[in-house]
């Protein structure tokens, strides 16, 4: 027996001693390395803030944390693509250990910058149509993350239970943004099948051009705004020129809504970057991108801005304000 009990003892002990070895080390950072992680942010504005924000602070979760075991270097290109070309070469030249690319844009210009270093993207809604991943499935490169799609005819169908008469649909975009274009084509797709007669688009290269266009949307029955990064740097002109002439304004992020627009389902870009900074922890203990499919983040929330309906003549259908997550009054 007492043999028998020194064996067991010492299978225990075989066994405790072989499990760091497996899962117990994988599920934590390298003990004395210091990670080295660019984050590459197209532009400022709330959405994009957010998700930098929500995903330093899961990799703090996941015991990557910055002052400790992380060094975060945060760079924006204020939109300039030139810059953002620069920002990605930077990181590529200085081997990082990991990129965070901020929007889709961003996360072309790092993927053009290095095939080496792993890249985990956020706020990119079709990395595919973007060029940097293969499939959603197996992206098969140096490049996978989170896509903030968000499905277009919900959002659509959401303007026709506050606004039923719409039959004209403008909408403001940059064309040179592949995200953008996307959901343009997802737009024209679904409205006949809604009833709307008409959509009336207006292309813009700059911030600059946003609220020039806008006014030339006059006699729309509504605008509704993709996430596009040009025009969301750009949404208090917008916001402006619909107040002033009472256009009921909508939009595919949560951001515009907190600026004047009436409401939108989407996501929350907080929790958009939680979700990527939890997918960068896999990759940095030992995951390929290559390998990990594209997650996109569900659309949790629905925002309601009862102000911004208010100064446009709208009334929100309390059947909507019953069903929002969150509603700005």
């Amino acid at each position: 027996m007492k043999r028998k009990g020194l064996i067991n003892a010492c299978l225990v002990l075989v066994l405790a001693l072989a499990l760091p070895l497996t899962g117990g080390c994988a599920s934590k950072p390298t003990e004395g390395k210091v990670y080295r992680i660019g984050i590459a942010q197209l532009v400022t504005h709330p959405a994009l803030d957010a998700a930098r924000e929500g995903f330093i602070e899961a990799m703090a979760d996941e015991g990557f944390v910055e002052g400790v075991n992380v060094e975060y270097d945060v760079r924006n290109a204020n939109g300039d693509m030139s810059v953002a070309a620069t920002i990605a070469q930077k990181f590529a030249s200085e081997k990082v250990d990991l990129i965070l690319a901020i929007a889709t844009p961003m996360a072309q210009a790092c993927a053009a910058a290095t095939k080496d270093i792993p890249i985990v993207f956020n706020c990119v809604t079709d990395p595919v149509a973007g060029g940097f991943v293969d499939s959603w499935e197996k992206p098969g490169g140096n490049v996978s993350g989170v896509s903030d799609w968000a499905d277009v005819e919900t959002q659509i169908k959401l303007i026709l239970e506050i606004c039923p008469a719409v039959k004209k649909l403008g909408t403001i975009y940059n064309a040179g943004e592949v995200n953008s274009v996307v959901q343009i084509e997802e737009l024209e797709k679904c409205v006949p099948n809604l009833g709307i007669e008409e959509i009336v688009p207006r292309n813009v290269s700059t911030s600059a051009d946003v609220m020039t266009a806008a006014y030339t949307l006059e006699g729309v029955d509504a605008i509704w705004i993709p996430t596009d990064n040009t025009v969301a740097s750009a949404y208090e002109a917008v916001v402006k020129v619909c107040e002033e002439k009472r256009i009921p304004l909508f939009g595919a992020d949560v951001a515009i809504v907190e600026t004047g627009a009436i409401g939108t389902p989407g996501i929350s870009y907080r929790y958009h970057g939680e979700q990527s900074g939890k997918f960068a922890a896999r990759v940095l203990r030992g995951e390929s991108p290559a390998n990990m499919p594209v997650e996109k983040c569900e659309m949790t929330d629905l925002y309601i801005n009862l102000t911004a309906a208010e100064r446009v003549g709208i009334t929100v259908p309390q059947s909507v304000i019953d069903g929002a997550t969150e509603i700005i009054e």
